[in-house]
């Protein structure tokens, strides 16, 4: 991507539709709405690279194998990946820790490397074994794991030991105690430092789910972010329409369940959002912060607390 690719398109907004309870107007750009929060401790954005060979049939054919699941077709484009990972290129001066759900064959895994720092933290789970076992060899990943105590997770988010004692206490544990390393052999891994997170980035398909579900992950991220904390996760364009034409009047009830679900989370929460029309297909990027304050850098020199963005908003 270019640098001014979190910038609007070009293209025009087609207006409202057969789909316009699930795609309103962009109500910012992801970038505006975090405009004053850049500051010093700013990375620049990252420019895209193409997917590694094969990457694009390989996860063409297990979107076809568990599509309730995957629930996409392609890995997401440069534009998308862009959008997500904005919270993480905006960040206080210490370390942060991050959970990625959801990272299928990596893409945003890729570029969230690459614009974390030594001493942050990458936490990324991944319920399809075959996508696990791709980004365990990914080379690139290897190679920024001992920098990023990188923790790779074979399961379900909600099977997390964190997850579960944050649905039982109301609230997680404290930070942990440091890095975890290695991955791949499920939710309990051994020494894994449970704690809360400074950015969480979903991939998940919310639209694919039971209403009841969506609502459960919604309010286990809340959960599991710092006060302050920022969400991004997305929804293709058009799905609702799309849906009626081929699932049939109950699913598509269900569908349009999830669809106001989501919108009055972003209602309750959201900062902005990014349509990314070069994907495929074209996909909305919402970014969230979790309720809480946030301290800019005390005058005495301390890290400030809460989320992974630098000053309040």
């Amino acid at each position: 991507m270019t640098t001014d690719q979190l910038r609007p398109d070009p293209v025009p907004d087609p207006g409202p539709g057969p789909d316009a309870d699930a795609n309103a107007a962009d109500s910012a750009d992801l970038s505006g709405a975090r405009a004053g929060a850049a500051g010093p401790n700013a990375l620049p954005v990252p420019v895209g690279s193409r997917p590694a060979v094969g990457e694009g049939w390989f996860f063409l054919s297990e979107a076809l194998r568990t599509f309730r699941l995957t629930g996409a077709v392609a890995p997401s484009g440069a534009d998308l990946v862009n959008a997500l990972v904005v919270p993480a290129t905006s960040r206080p001066d210490r370390p942060i820790s991050v959970l990625e759900v959801g990272a299928g064959t990596g893409a945003v895994t890729r570029r969230l490397v690459r614009v974390l720092r030594p001493g942050d933290r990458l936490h990324v789970v991944e319920s399809n074994p075959r996508f696990v076992q791709r980004l365990l060899a990914d080379p690139e990943l290897a190679r920024r794991e001992p920098e990023l105590g990188l923790r790779v997770s074979e399961c379900r988010v909600q099977d997390l030991p964190e997850a579960r004692a944050a649905e039982a206490s109301g609230h997680p544990g404290g930070a942990g105690d440091g890095p975890v390393r290695g991955g791949g052999a499920g939710c309990e891994q051994p020494g894994a430092a449970a704690g809360r997170y400074d950015v969480i980035v979903s991939g998940l398909p919310f639209t694919n789910f039971e209403p009841a579900a969506v609502q459960r992950v919604l309010d286990l991220y809340l959960r599991l972010l710092v006060p302050g904390g920022e969400l991004t996760y997305f929804a293709y364009l058009g799905t609702s329409a799309a849906r009626l034409l081929t699932s049939g009047p109950r699913r598509g009830a269900r569908h349009r369940a999830v669809v106001r679900l989501l919108r009055q989370f972003e209602k309750e929460y959201g900062l902005g959002s990014r349509t990314a029309w070069r994907n495929v297909p074209p996909a909305r990027a919402h970014l969230l912060r979790a309720p809480g304050v946030r301290r800019e850098k005390a005058a005495g020199g301390a890290p400030p607390t809460g989320g992974a963005a630098g000053a309040a908003r």
